[in-house]
Protein backbone atom coordinates (compact mmCIF):
# COMPACT_ATOMS: atom_id res chain seq x y z
CA UNK A 1 0.00 0.00 0.00
CA UNK A 2 1.55 3.55 -0.90
CA UNK A 3 2.48 5.98 1.57
CA UNK A 4 1.02 9.20 1.73
CA UNK A 5 2.77 12.35 1.54
CA UNK A 6 2.32 13.39 5.29
CA UNK A 7 3.53 9.56 6.04
CA UNK A 8 6.45 10.28 3.92
CA UNK A 9 7.51 13.47 5.25
CA UNK A 10 7.23 11.89 9.16
CA UNK A 11 9.70 9.42 8.09
CA UNK A 12 11.98 11.66 6.53
CA UNK A 13 12.16 13.81 9.79
CA UNK A 14 12.67 10.42 11.98
CA UNK A 15 16.83 10.14 10.56
CA UNK A 16 18.05 11.58 13.70
CA UNK A 17 15.71 8.87 15.88
CA UNK A 18 16.27 6.27 14.56
CA UNK A 19 13.73 6.32 11.50
CA UNK A 20 13.42 5.45 8.11
CA UNK A 21 15.55 8.88 6.99
CA UNK A 22 18.44 8.81 4.09
CA UNK A 23 21.38 6.86 3.53
CA UNK A 24 24.39 8.67 3.04
CA UNK A 25 25.51 9.71 -0.08
CA UNK A 26 29.34 9.14 0.33
CA UNK A 27 30.56 6.81 -3.17
CA UNK A 28 31.62 7.66 -6.39
CA UNK A 29 32.31 5.78 -9.12
CA UNK A 30 35.94 4.16 -8.34
CA UNK A 31 34.56 3.27 -5.29
CA UNK A 32 31.70 1.41 -6.77
CA UNK A 33 33.61 -0.33 -9.44
CA UNK A 34 35.60 -1.27 -7.06
CA UNK A 35 32.51 -2.29 -4.67
CA UNK A 36 31.28 -4.27 -7.86
CA UNK A 37 35.09 -5.86 -8.62
CA UNK A 38 35.35 -6.72 -4.95
CA UNK A 39 31.79 -8.43 -4.26
CA UNK A 40 32.83 -10.46 -8.22
CA UNK A 41 36.20 -11.46 -6.76
CA UNK A 42 38.31 -11.60 -9.24
CA UNK A 43 39.93 -14.99 -8.12
CA UNK A 44 36.63 -16.19 -7.68
CA UNK A 45 37.83 -17.82 -11.34
CA UNK A 46 39.55 -20.55 -9.40
CA UNK A 47 36.11 -21.52 -7.20
CA UNK A 48 35.49 -23.88 -9.82
CA UNK A 49 37.69 -24.05 -11.89
CA UNK A 50 38.47 -27.76 -11.68
CA UNK A 51 34.43 -28.39 -12.05
CA UNK A 52 33.68 -26.36 -15.03
CA UNK A 53 37.05 -27.50 -16.64
CA UNK A 54 35.63 -30.63 -16.42
CA UNK A 55 31.93 -29.94 -17.91
CA UNK A 56 33.25 -28.45 -20.52
CA UNK A 57 36.02 -30.15 -21.95
CA UNK A 58 39.02 -28.06 -21.00
CA UNK A 59 37.37 -24.64 -22.13
CA UNK A 60 36.84 -22.94 -19.52
CA UNK A 61 37.95 -19.21 -20.94
CA UNK A 62 35.60 -20.03 -24.19
CA UNK A 63 32.76 -20.28 -21.90
CA UNK A 64 33.46 -17.15 -19.82
CA UNK A 65 33.72 -15.44 -23.23
CA UNK A 66 29.75 -16.65 -23.63
CA UNK A 67 28.49 -15.74 -20.32
CA UNK A 68 29.93 -12.63 -20.58
CA UNK A 69 28.62 -11.75 -23.67
CA UNK A 70 25.00 -12.45 -21.92
CA UNK A 71 26.22 -10.36 -18.57
CA UNK A 72 27.24 -7.38 -21.11
CA UNK A 73 23.42 -7.14 -22.48
CA UNK A 74 22.58 -7.39 -18.99
CA UNK A 75 24.34 -5.47 -17.33
CA UNK A 76 23.38 -2.50 -19.95
CA UNK A 77 19.50 -3.04 -18.78
CA UNK A 78 20.66 -2.75 -15.15
CA UNK A 79 22.88 0.64 -16.19
CA UNK A 80 19.58 2.14 -18.21
CA UNK A 81 17.01 1.22 -14.97
CA UNK A 82 19.50 2.30 -12.91
CA UNK A 83 19.83 5.98 -14.28
CA UNK A 84 15.46 6.11 -14.62
CA UNK A 85 15.34 4.59 -10.81
CA UNK A 86 18.22 5.20 -8.36
CA UNK A 87 16.94 4.05 -5.71
CA UNK A 88 18.15 0.95 -2.78
CA UNK A 89 16.73 -2.35 -4.43
CA UNK A 90 18.18 -3.25 -7.26
CA UNK A 91 15.93 -6.07 -9.34
CA UNK A 92 13.16 -5.56 -7.19
CA UNK A 93 12.83 -2.17 -7.70
CA UNK A 94 13.37 -1.83 -11.35
CA UNK A 95 10.51 -4.90 -11.63
CA UNK A 96 7.88 -3.34 -9.86
CA UNK A 97 8.11 -0.22 -10.93
CA UNK A 98 7.60 -1.87 -14.74
CA UNK A 99 5.49 -4.00 -14.19
CA UNK A 100 3.81 -3.97 -10.64
CA UNK A 101 3.90 -4.74 -6.71
CA UNK A 102 3.75 -8.12 -7.04
CA UNK A 103 5.77 -9.50 -10.04
CA UNK A 104 8.17 -7.41 -8.61
CA UNK A 105 7.95 -8.71 -5.19
CA UNK A 106 8.73 -12.13 -6.87
CA UNK A 107 11.91 -10.98 -8.90
CA UNK A 108 13.07 -9.49 -5.22
CA UNK A 109 12.34 -12.95 -4.02
CA UNK A 110 14.21 -14.82 -6.46
CA UNK A 111 17.62 -12.03 -5.83
CA UNK A 112 16.93 -12.89 -2.45
CA UNK A 113 18.53 -16.06 -3.24
CA UNK A 114 21.66 -14.97 -4.62
CA UNK A 115 22.18 -12.46 -2.27
CA UNK A 116 21.21 -14.65 1.08
CA UNK A 117 23.38 -17.58 -0.10
CA UNK A 118 26.19 -15.99 -1.77
CA UNK A 119 27.56 -14.48 1.91
CA UNK A 120 27.22 -18.50 2.78
CA UNK A 121 29.44 -19.47 0.00
CA UNK A 122 32.06 -17.14 1.09
CA UNK A 123 32.14 -18.33 4.68
CA UNK A 124 32.07 -21.76 3.84
CA UNK A 125 35.51 -21.16 1.49
CA UNK A 126 37.26 -19.13 4.03
CA UNK A 127 36.75 -22.01 6.32
CA UNK A 128 37.73 -24.86 4.42
CA UNK A 129 40.86 -23.09 3.61
CA UNK A 130 42.17 -21.72 6.54
CA UNK A 131 41.50 -24.88 8.11
CA UNK A 132 43.29 -26.66 5.80
CA UNK A 133 46.36 -23.90 6.52
CA UNK A 134 46.07 -24.25 10.12
CA UNK A 135 44.12 -27.85 10.97
CA UNK A 136 44.58 -27.54 14.96
CA UNK A 137 41.75 -25.21 14.49
CA UNK A 138 38.28 -26.17 13.27
CA UNK A 139 36.42 -24.75 10.20
CA UNK A 140 33.22 -23.70 12.10
CA UNK A 141 35.47 -21.20 13.94
CA UNK A 142 36.91 -19.64 11.13
CA UNK A 143 33.23 -19.30 9.60
CA UNK A 144 31.89 -18.06 13.12
CA UNK A 145 34.83 -14.95 13.18
CA UNK A 146 34.41 -14.02 9.54
CA UNK A 147 30.32 -14.06 10.27
CA UNK A 148 30.84 -11.64 13.16
CA UNK A 149 33.55 -9.42 11.68
CA UNK A 150 31.85 -9.16 8.41
CA UNK A 151 28.47 -7.94 10.21
CA UNK A 152 30.44 -5.71 12.57
CA UNK A 153 31.80 -3.80 9.31
CA UNK A 154 28.52 -3.43 7.53
CA UNK A 155 26.75 -2.04 10.82
CA UNK A 156 29.55 0.46 11.22
CA UNK A 157 28.85 2.01 7.74
CA UNK A 158 29.37 1.72 4.07
CA UNK A 159 32.47 3.91 3.59
CA UNK A 160 34.12 1.23 5.95
CA UNK A 161 33.32 -1.65 3.47
CA UNK A 162 34.62 0.59 1.02
CA UNK A 163 38.01 1.63 2.42
CA UNK A 164 38.43 -2.40 2.81
CA UNK A 165 37.41 -2.99 -0.78
CA UNK A 166 40.63 -1.01 -1.45
CA UNK A 167 43.43 -3.36 0.92
CA UNK A 168 41.34 -6.31 -0.37
CA UNK A 169 41.49 -5.71 -4.70
CA UNK A 170 45.14 -4.47 -4.14
CA UNK A 171 45.80 -7.93 -2.86
CA UNK A 172 44.50 -9.81 -5.10
CA UNK A 173 45.94 -7.49 -8.03
CA UNK A 174 49.48 -8.66 -6.33
CA UNK A 175 48.91 -12.40 -6.56
CA UNK A 176 47.43 -12.00 -10.43
CA UNK A 177 50.70 -10.59 -11.48
CA UNK A 178 52.52 -12.61 -9.60
CA UNK A 179 50.42 -15.65 -10.74
CA UNK A 180 51.09 -14.26 -14.42
CA UNK A 181 54.95 -14.25 -13.96
CA UNK A 182 55.66 -16.91 -12.31
CA UNK A 183 52.96 -18.99 -15.46
CA UNK A 184 54.31 -17.32 -18.07
CA UNK A 185 57.93 -18.29 -16.73
CA UNK A 186 56.91 -21.94 -16.25
CA UNK A 187 55.62 -22.71 -19.62
CA UNK A 188 59.13 -21.01 -21.32
CA UNK A 189 60.83 -23.99 -20.22
CA UNK A 190 58.08 -26.62 -20.85
CA UNK A 191 58.17 -26.73 -24.70
CA UNK A 192 55.38 -25.79 -27.28
CA UNK A 193 52.55 -24.40 -25.81
CA UNK A 194 48.82 -24.23 -27.68
CA UNK A 195 47.40 -21.08 -27.44
CA UNK A 196 44.24 -22.24 -28.81
CA UNK A 197 43.64 -25.17 -26.85
CA UNK A 198 42.14 -23.33 -24.13
CA UNK A 199 39.01 -22.55 -26.77
CA UNK A 200 39.22 -25.81 -28.57
CA UNK A 201 39.13 -28.17 -25.36
CA UNK A 202 40.75 -31.39 -24.96
CA UNK A 203 38.24 -33.79 -26.24
CA UNK A 204 36.74 -35.42 -23.14
CA UNK A 205 33.15 -33.10 -23.26
CA UNK A 206 32.85 -32.52 -27.01
CA UNK A 207 29.74 -30.38 -27.81
CA UNK A 208 28.94 -26.67 -27.29
CA UNK A 209 26.20 -27.54 -24.92
CA UNK A 210 28.77 -28.97 -22.78
CA UNK A 211 29.99 -25.17 -23.10
CA UNK A 212 26.99 -23.86 -22.28
CA UNK A 213 26.66 -25.88 -19.05
CA UNK A 214 29.75 -24.87 -17.96
CA UNK A 215 28.94 -20.94 -18.49
CA UNK A 216 25.77 -21.16 -16.91
CA UNK A 217 27.86 -22.42 -13.45
CA UNK A 218 29.79 -19.53 -14.70
CA UNK A 219 27.12 -17.10 -13.91
CA UNK A 220 27.77 -16.94 -10.42
CA UNK A 221 31.27 -15.24 -11.13
CA UNK A 222 29.61 -11.89 -12.28
CA UNK A 223 27.71 -11.89 -8.87
CA UNK A 224 28.81 -7.96 -8.17
CA UNK A 225 27.65 -5.93 -11.21
CA UNK A 226 24.14 -5.88 -10.43
CA UNK A 227 25.04 -5.50 -6.37
CA UNK A 228 26.41 -1.52 -7.33
CA UNK A 229 22.56 -0.84 -8.37
CA UNK A 230 22.11 -1.41 -4.72
CA UNK A 231 23.82 1.17 -3.55
CA UNK A 232 22.05 4.10 -6.38
CA UNK A 233 20.64 5.96 -2.74
CA UNK A 234 24.63 5.36 -0.69
CA UNK A 235 26.01 7.05 -4.76
CA UNK A 236 27.27 10.33 -5.58
CA UNK A 237 25.28 11.63 -8.37
CA UNK A 238 23.40 8.00 -8.74
CA UNK A 239 21.78 8.62 -12.09
CA UNK A 240 25.59 8.59 -13.65
CA UNK A 241 28.08 7.48 -11.45
CA UNK A 242 25.94 3.76 -10.84
CA UNK A 243 25.29 3.23 -14.33
CA UNK A 244 29.07 3.87 -15.45
CA UNK A 245 30.20 1.55 -12.58
CA UNK A 246 27.59 -1.31 -13.20
CA UNK A 247 29.21 -1.35 -17.06
CA UNK A 248 32.79 -1.01 -16.09
CA UNK A 249 32.52 -3.75 -13.31
CA UNK A 250 31.32 -6.26 -15.85
CA UNK A 251 33.88 -6.06 -18.79
CA UNK A 252 36.52 -5.56 -15.99
CA UNK A 253 35.88 -9.30 -14.20
CA UNK A 254 35.18 -10.28 -17.46
CA UNK A 255 37.95 -9.75 -19.01
CA UNK A 256 39.74 -10.80 -16.00
CA UNK A 257 37.88 -13.79 -15.63
CA UNK A 258 38.79 -14.98 -19.14
CA UNK A 259 42.72 -14.00 -18.92
CA UNK A 260 43.57 -15.73 -15.59
CA UNK A 261 41.50 -19.05 -16.94
CA UNK A 262 43.18 -18.95 -20.46
CA UNK A 263 46.50 -19.01 -18.42
CA UNK A 264 45.95 -21.39 -15.90
CA UNK A 265 45.05 -23.70 -18.37
CA UNK A 266 48.29 -23.36 -20.23
CA UNK A 267 50.25 -23.71 -17.51
CA UNK A 268 48.21 -26.83 -16.31
CA UNK A 269 46.45 -28.21 -19.41
CA UNK A 270 44.80 -30.93 -18.16
CA UNK A 271 41.73 -31.85 -16.58
CA UNK A 272 43.25 -34.82 -14.08
CA UNK A 273 43.16 -32.90 -10.82
CA UNK A 274 43.68 -34.40 -7.41
CA UNK A 275 40.75 -33.32 -6.50
CA UNK A 276 38.18 -31.50 -8.87
CA UNK A 277 36.84 -28.70 -6.55
CA UNK A 278 40.22 -27.67 -5.31
CA UNK A 279 41.61 -27.73 -8.93
CA UNK A 280 43.29 -24.81 -8.69
CA UNK A 281 45.68 -26.14 -6.51
CA UNK A 282 46.98 -28.15 -8.88
CA UNK A 283 47.51 -25.09 -11.22
CA UNK A 284 49.02 -22.83 -8.45
CA UNK A 285 51.38 -25.70 -7.95
CA UNK A 286 52.23 -26.33 -11.70
CA UNK A 287 52.80 -22.50 -11.96
CA UNK A 288 54.95 -21.03 -8.63
CA UNK A 289 55.54 -24.65 -6.42
CA UNK A 290 54.55 -24.10 -2.50
CA UNK A 291 55.40 -20.65 -2.25
CA UNK A 292 52.56 -19.49 -5.22
CA UNK A 293 50.08 -22.23 -3.53
CA UNK A 294 50.35 -20.68 0.13
CA UNK A 295 50.28 -17.05 -1.78
CA UNK A 296 47.19 -18.42 -3.55
CA UNK A 297 45.77 -18.93 -0.24
CA UNK A 298 46.08 -15.80 1.64
CA UNK A 299 45.21 -13.75 -1.63
CA UNK A 300 41.85 -16.15 -1.88
CA UNK A 301 40.73 -16.43 1.47
CA UNK A 302 41.00 -12.12 1.21
CA UNK A 303 38.66 -12.10 -1.56
CA UNK A 304 36.24 -14.51 -0.01
CA UNK A 305 36.17 -11.65 3.00
CA UNK A 306 35.99 -9.27 0.84
CA UNK A 307 33.19 -10.64 -1.31
CA UNK A 308 31.30 -11.36 2.12
CA UNK A 309 31.51 -7.72 3.10
CA UNK A 310 30.07 -6.69 -0.19
CA UNK A 311 27.46 -9.50 -0.63
CA UNK A 312 25.87 -9.01 2.94
CA UNK A 313 25.87 -5.10 2.57
CA UNK A 314 23.85 -5.60 -0.73
CA UNK A 315 21.95 -7.57 1.17
CA UNK A 316 20.67 -6.21 4.33
CA UNK A 317 19.84 -2.86 1.21
CA UNK A 318 17.62 -5.20 -0.96
CA UNK A 319 15.56 -6.20 2.82
CA UNK A 320 15.88 -2.06 3.53
CA UNK A 321 13.99 -1.61 0.35
CA UNK A 322 11.55 -4.38 0.97
CA UNK A 323 11.07 -3.55 4.66
CA UNK A 324 10.40 0.71 3.51
CA UNK A 325 7.74 -1.19 1.28
CA UNK A 326 6.04 -3.35 3.86
CA UNK A 327 6.47 -6.36 2.12
CA UNK A 328 8.40 -7.43 5.30
CA UNK A 329 7.99 -5.90 8.46
CA UNK A 330 8.46 -2.20 8.16
CA UNK A 331 9.21 -1.47 12.15
CA UNK A 332 12.44 -3.63 11.73
CA UNK A 333 14.10 -3.92 7.99
CA UNK A 334 12.53 -0.08 6.91
CA UNK A 335 14.88 1.57 9.45
CA UNK A 336 18.01 3.11 9.60
CA UNK A 337 20.46 3.01 12.62
CA UNK A 338 20.43 6.62 14.25
CA UNK A 339 24.33 6.59 14.43
CA UNK A 340 25.49 4.61 11.44
CA UNK A 341 22.81 5.74 8.80
CA UNK A 342 23.31 1.96 7.82
CA UNK A 343 20.09 -0.48 8.14
CA UNK A 344 21.33 -2.50 11.22
CA UNK A 345 18.45 -4.60 11.27
CA UNK A 346 18.66 -6.09 8.04
CA UNK A 347 22.63 -6.22 8.57
CA UNK A 348 22.05 -8.42 11.69
CA UNK A 349 19.44 -10.37 10.29
CA UNK A 350 21.37 -11.64 7.28
CA UNK A 351 24.48 -12.30 10.01
CA UNK A 352 22.26 -14.86 11.52
CA UNK A 353 20.94 -16.48 8.09
CA UNK A 354 24.86 -16.79 7.10
CA UNK A 355 25.24 -19.20 10.30
CA UNK A 356 23.82 -21.73 8.37
CA UNK A 357 27.28 -21.80 6.61
CA UNK A 358 28.08 -23.63 9.78
CA UNK A 359 26.46 -26.69 8.38
CA UNK A 360 25.60 -25.34 5.20
CA UNK A 361 26.70 -27.74 1.79
CA UNK A 362 28.73 -25.94 -0.75
CA UNK A 363 27.15 -27.28 -3.96
CA UNK A 364 24.10 -26.85 -2.82
CA UNK A 365 24.48 -22.89 -2.10
CA UNK A 366 26.41 -22.55 -5.04
CA UNK A 367 23.70 -24.23 -7.37
CA UNK A 368 20.68 -21.96 -6.29
CA UNK A 369 23.09 -18.57 -6.37
CA UNK A 370 22.62 -19.11 -10.47
CA UNK A 371 19.04 -19.86 -10.03
CA UNK A 372 18.35 -16.72 -8.34
CA UNK A 373 20.66 -14.62 -10.41
CA UNK A 374 19.40 -15.65 -13.44
CA UNK A 375 15.61 -14.97 -12.42
CA UNK A 376 16.25 -11.27 -11.76
CA UNK A 377 18.88 -10.92 -15.04
CA UNK A 378 15.95 -11.62 -16.92
CA UNK A 379 13.51 -9.39 -15.43
CA UNK A 380 15.94 -6.74 -15.68
CA UNK A 381 15.93 -7.40 -19.36
CA UNK A 382 12.63 -7.50 -19.74
CA UNK A 383 11.76 -4.42 -17.15
CA UNK A 384 13.88 -2.57 -20.06
CA UNK A 385 11.50 -2.83 -22.63
CA UNK A 386 8.58 -2.51 -20.49
CA UNK A 387 9.47 0.71 -18.64
CA UNK A 388 10.67 2.78 -22.16
CA UNK A 389 8.68 1.25 -25.06
CA UNK A 390 5.41 -0.06 -23.72
CA UNK A 391 4.98 2.64 -20.85
CA UNK A 392 7.63 5.29 -21.71
CA UNK A 393 5.82 5.30 -25.47
CA UNK A 394 9.95 5.40 -26.72
CA UNK A 395 9.62 5.22 -30.60
CA UNK A 396 11.99 5.04 -33.62
CA UNK A 397 14.81 3.03 -34.96
CA UNK A 398 17.15 4.03 -32.05
CA UNK A 399 14.12 3.25 -29.55
CA UNK A 400 14.13 -0.03 -31.48
CA UNK A 401 17.59 -0.53 -31.05
CA UNK A 402 18.34 0.54 -27.47
CA UNK A 403 15.09 -0.22 -25.80
CA UNK A 404 13.44 -3.96 -27.30
CA UNK A 405 16.54 -5.79 -29.71
CA UNK A 406 19.35 -5.29 -26.97
CA UNK A 407 17.84 -5.77 -23.61
CA UNK A 408 15.88 -8.41 -26.14
CA UNK A 409 19.05 -10.43 -26.60
CA UNK A 410 20.03 -10.07 -23.12
CA UNK A 411 16.96 -11.85 -21.74
CA UNK A 412 17.18 -14.80 -24.64
CA UNK A 413 21.33 -14.98 -23.68
CA UNK A 414 20.46 -15.02 -20.03
CA UNK A 415 17.03 -17.69 -20.37
CA UNK A 416 19.63 -19.82 -22.55
CA UNK A 417 21.78 -19.98 -19.51
CA UNK A 418 19.05 -20.76 -17.03
CA UNK A 419 17.99 -23.54 -18.92
CA UNK A 420 21.48 -24.94 -18.95
CA UNK A 421 21.10 -25.42 -15.39
CA UNK A 422 20.72 -28.90 -13.57
CA UNK A 423 17.50 -30.17 -13.36
CA UNK A 424 17.73 -30.54 -9.36
CA UNK A 425 18.49 -26.64 -9.55
CA UNK A 426 15.57 -25.59 -11.24
CA UNK A 427 13.38 -27.86 -9.24
CA UNK A 428 14.72 -26.52 -5.92
CA UNK A 429 14.34 -22.78 -7.59
CA UNK A 430 10.91 -23.48 -8.53
CA UNK A 431 10.20 -24.56 -4.94
CA UNK A 432 11.87 -21.04 -3.68
CA UNK A 433 9.18 -18.92 -5.98
CA UNK A 434 6.41 -20.85 -4.67
CA UNK A 435 7.38 -20.17 -0.85
CA UNK A 436 7.62 -16.58 -1.89
CA UNK A 437 4.27 -16.69 -3.59
CA UNK A 438 2.96 -18.17 -0.79
CA UNK A 439 4.24 -15.66 1.62
CA UNK A 440 2.59 -13.03 -0.56
CA UNK A 441 -0.88 -14.65 -0.75
CA UNK A 442 -0.17 -14.31 3.38
CA UNK A 443 0.96 -10.58 3.20
CA UNK A 444 -2.00 -9.46 0.96
CA UNK A 445 -4.44 -11.98 2.68
CA UNK A 446 -5.11 -14.26 -0.46
CA UNK A 447 -4.38 -11.49 -2.77
CA UNK A 448 -7.37 -9.58 -1.64
CA UNK A 449 -5.65 -6.39 -0.72
CA UNK A 450 -3.07 -4.74 -2.99
CA UNK A 451 1.00 -5.71 -2.60
CA UNK A 452 2.97 -2.81 -0.47
CA UNK A 453 5.08 -0.89 -2.94
CA UNK A 454 7.43 1.75 -2.97
CA UNK A 455 7.04 5.90 -3.29
CA UNK A 456 9.81 5.93 -5.58
CA UNK A 457 9.76 10.07 -4.84
CA UNK A 458 10.44 9.19 -1.41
Amino acid sequence: MSRSHDANTAHRGEESHGGEGQLRRALGVPSLVLFGLVYMVPLTVFTTYGIVTQVSGGRVPLAYVITLLAMVFTARSYAKMAHELPFSGSAYTYTQNSFGAGIGFVAGWALLLDYLFLPMINYLVIGIYLSAAFPMIPAWAFVLTAIVLVTVLNVIGIVSVARANIVIIAAQAIFIVTFAALGIASMSGSGTVDLSAPFTGDGSAPGFGNVMAGAAILCLSFLGFDAVSTLSEEAKDAKRSVPRAIVIATVTGGLIYIALSFLAQLVYPSNDFADVESGALDVMSAAGGEFLTTFFTAAYVAGACGSALTSQASVSRILFAMGRDGVLPNRLFGRLSPRFHTPIFATLAVGVVSLFALAADLGFISEMVSFGALIAFSAVNLSVIKHFVIDGKRRGSSAIANYIVLPGIGFCLTLWLWTSLSPRTLLIGAIWLALGIGYLAFVTRGFRRPTPTLDLAD
